[in-house]
């Protein structure tokens, strides 16, 4: 007869069998899986070095490039805008380095800067539109008509263009200098620009600004420099919007810029800025705006070319 001990025994066989196998084939298959991640592991490791040396030899070569194009280009530039005139306008983050080096090679160049117009982080605050809309309005010379749109960007650019810029058709100034300096001591007092201590009215503009807007409101920080670059083109012989790398991007001025075929058939925009080949390509473009023509240049998706 068949007791209960024997019972409990066989299922205590049963389960201990079980237990083992389970263990076993645990086991086993621990094994081959983590072999086959040990080898997936090697194989992305030496997929990172490669693309890694990769870069390396891409950095190598652009540095090397970028070398060649800051020693050739101040030959390259000779008399390209020989007896022209320039004023640049810098954006608030746009860097001190390449605002002096564009402003060297605009003299190897033959042409001459007349000076600086610094503007501020309050000029693209959205915050603030309605204000620099007002002060404009206020501060227009006699003589000078704003443009139809209502927008903060075009209409600043309507009257800081009379002021920096000469008349492309008589070469006469649009203001006189005590308006000039009214307009600016009024846009400086408003916290908009910072004032200049000379500057006189040129021919041709390079407005130079940073990388993409960020924060809050950037995709309308954007689209006012980039109405306000367009603006300054309209106001003289011609304008050149050139900015670091990401200034192509959607909240870049010259992303804005290059989403815009009415801006970009007049307003020519470089995107690498921060590279002796793109500061080249600025007075390059520079030149392009006197013949009337215009480009998008750099190495941005959107760029047609390299250099005009």
């Amino acid at each position: 007869m068949i007791s209960m001990r024997y019972h409990i025994i066989t299922i205590a066989a049963v389960f201990l069998a079980l237990a083992v196998g389970v263990l076993l084939g645990s086991s086993t298959l621990s094994r081959t899986v983590l072999g086959g991640l040990s080898d997936e592991r090697s194989d992305l490791a030496k997929q990172v070095s490669d693309l890694q040396a990769q870069r390396n030899a891409l950095n190598a070569r652009l540095a090397g490039e970028d070398a060649f194009a800051g020693s050739i280009g101040p030959m390259a530039l000779r008399g390209e805008l020989d007896q022209r005139t320039v004023v640049l306008v810098t954006t608030a983050d746009a860097k001190p380095a390449d605002r002096d080096a564009i402003r060297n090679l605009i003299g190897n160049a033959g042409g001459s800067v007349t000076g600086e117009l610094q503007l501020t982080d309050g000029f693209a605050d959205p915050q603030r539109a309605d204000q620099l809309r007002d002060v404009v309005t206020r501060l227009l010379p006699a003589g000078v008509q704003l443009p139809t749109a209502s927008d903060p960007g075009t209409l600043a650019g309507g009257l800081i263009g009379s002021l920096v810029l000469i008349n492309k058709d008589t070469n006469q100034p649009q203001a006189k200098p005590a308006e000039v300096t009214a307009a600016l001591t009024g846009l400086a007092d408003g916290g908009f620009v910072r004032m200049p201590d000379k500057i006189l009215p040129a021919q041709l503009a390079v407005i130079l600004t940073g990388t993409a807007q960020s924060g809050n409101g950037a995709g309308d920080k954007a689209a006012t420099l980039a109405r306000f670059a367009t603006q300054i083109d309209r106001s003289g012989a011609g304008a050149v919007l050139a900015g670091d790398t990401g200034s192509a991007d959607g909240t870049g001025a010259v992303g804005v810029v290059r989403a815009d075929t009415a801006a970009t058939s007049i307003l020519s925009t470089v995107d690498n800025a921060e590279s002796s080949a793109g500061r080249v390509v600025t007075v390059l473009a520079l030149r392009e705006q006197l013949d009337g023509k215009s480009g998008r240049y750099g190495n941005a998706g959107n760029a047609q070319s390299v250099v005009p």
